[in-house]
């Protein structure tokens, strides 16, 4: 890995005033952050926002129309080949040797990099595929292709990580399994910038997050400031066979009361005297309480559905 000239307190990015632009769509519209060293930044966004395009201008992929971009104290456009080594890259759709088995795979990209070899498999072992490191890159599943993905994202001990929707189309295990591989990599200081369309894992591992629409920052600070600084209400959900509709919106302080499927879902400022009134009717057990979450904050800021 080459060296560093800068603080190591200088942002790992630092983006200022720039914009994209693919005839009258305007990609990245006078974007302006910054990513701190060690950082676990997310950038959301609904689909069509801009975040592919802001991303691989990081990257150095693609140059910007106007603006100032600064990569690890770099300007990663046009390519800068002292830049590339110190950047770690997965897409979501990483290309493979798929005649190749894991293992091989990785050595071969480590050898790209000129990396240490024993770096392949503390690599594996890191991203819990040491098991399958003998196994051929078109017969692992789903799951152990994005680990091996982030592998050779890693395998070259990059200071900078791009990680773009790396638990997408994975079964609810295999993206729980994935988490832990992600915070194994914040716990280890490593810079990333993270795209995803899942909030919940959004919430859970990111520092900070940006939320993005029609190629703007719409919002940008740590997840539970965003919550905070977002909706008040409260949702309790009853089940519907113990209290009607019609109760439920007689109930003072119930500023809303809706069904979905089997049970009334209930909106209140003040959760306390709604619960109370709540036990009476119908008693509490079975009754959920839901308080704002990252994707409350989302859904309000784009208007959008997560799919």
């Amino acid at each position: 890995m080459t060296p560093t000239s800068r603080a190591p307190d200088t942002p790992a990015v630092e983006l200022d005033g720039v914009r994209k632009r693919y005839g009258d769509t305007h990609a990245v519209d006078d974007v302006s952050l910054t990513v701190a060293r060690g950082e676990f930044f997310g950038l959301l966004g609904p689909n069509g926002a801009g975040k592919t395009t802001l991303v691989e201008m990081m990257e150095g992929l693609r140059e910007a129309d106007s603006g100032a971009i600064s990569v690890l104290g770099h300007r990663p456009w046009p390519r800068d080949v002292e830049l590339l080594p110190r950047l770690g890259v997965q897409t979501q759709a990483s290309p493979f040797f798929v005649r190749l088995t894991a293992r091989e795979h990785l050595r071969t990209v480590a050898a790209l990099y000129a990396a240490d070899p024993a770096a392949v498999e503390r690599t594996l072992s890191s991203v819990g595929l040491t098991e399958h490191a003998e196994v051929r890159v078109d017969d692992l599943s789903g799951g152990q292709r994005q680990r091996l993905a982030i592998a050779a994202a890693l395998v070259h001990d990059p200071e900078l990580i791009f990680l773009d929707e790396p638990t997408a189309a994975l079964d609810p295990q295999a993206r729980r399994a994935l988490w832990d591989v992600l915070r194994g990599l914040k716990s280890a200081g490593r810079t990333i910038v993270y795209t995803t369309h899942h909030l919940d894992e959004a919430e859970a591992l990111c520092d900070r997050v940006a939320i993005m629409v029609h190629g703007r920052i719409t919002a940008l600070d740590t997840p539970n400031q965003l919550i905070a600084a977002g909706s008040t209400v409260t949702r309790l959900v009853v089940p519907a066979a113990r209290l009607s509709l019609e109760d439920a919106r007689a109930i003072d302080g119930v500023q809303n009361a809706t069904t979905e499927d089997d049970v009334v879902v209930l909106e209140t400022l003040d959760a306390g005297p709604v619960l109370a009134a709540v036990e009476k009717l119908a008693g509490l057990q079975g009754v959920q309480t839901r308080t704002a979450s990252l994707e409350d904050v989302y859904l309000e800021l784009t208007g959008t559905s997560q799919s």
